[in-house]
């Protein structure tokens, strides 16, 4: 079966045509560099196709927040993008806005750290630094447990996705710190003074 496979540009320029926030931007691009990450280490053979996917998981939810993971279906399908990506996306809603269950080990991988780079992100804004490079998994564990800390950063999604994966909270927690350090820059938390 001789699919076609989006590219990484292509990918980009859907990201930008429907996505305009900087905010939701630099999410995408975090979410990316986590999930290369996350190949990279498990030793998935097509780590571009994981990074493709990350990027794109939200491109309905700026201009379609009501029809998030559903617009996205004719977004993708309009554009020639093969099932099996289209899945990908759709499921990272599972039980939220989808009723598309995670099967893959990229699509388990993009439904936990999704939540948890938008928690990371705070963290690290948190620091007098603004940076990823000095937010450590220990920081990260002390504003886990405050609930009003990051509130939209669903918790309970998190660990279910952990325990899906069959990984420990604190691996992920960690390996997502250090995948979200690779693109540091790009996401605006390189940090002053650095």
């Amino acid at each position: 079966m001789d699919e076609r496979k989006p590219t990484r540009e292509e990918a980009y320029e859907l990201l930008t045509k429907y996505i305009k926030s900087e905010n939701l931007i630099k999410h995408a691009l975090a979410v990316e560099g986590v999930m290369l990450h996350f190949a990279e280490i498990l030793g998935e053979e097509d780590k571009e196709k994981w990074g493709i996917i990350g990027l794109v998981h939200d491109i309905d939810y700026e201009m379609y927040p009501e029809q998030h993971c559903k617009k996205v279906v004719e977004i993708l399908k309009e554009n020639n993008w093969p099932e099996d990506y289209i899945h990908a996306v759709v499921s990272h809603g599972w039980e939220i806005c989808s009723d598309v269950k995670p099967e893959a080990r990229m699509e388990k991988v993009l439904y936990t750290i999704d939540e948890l780079t938008g928690l990371i992100t705070a963290v690290a804004l948190m620091r007098p630094t603004k940076s990823i490079h000095d937010t450590e998994l220990k920081s990260v564990k002390k504003k886990w447990k405050q609930k009003n800390f990051a509130a939209g950063a669903n918790r309970e999604i998190i660990e279910k996705g952990a325990e899906m994966l069959g990984m420990d909270l604190d691996f992920i927690i960690d390996e997502t710190i250090k995948g979200m350090r690779k693109v540091a820059d790009s996401i605006g938390l390189k940090g002053i003074n650095t």
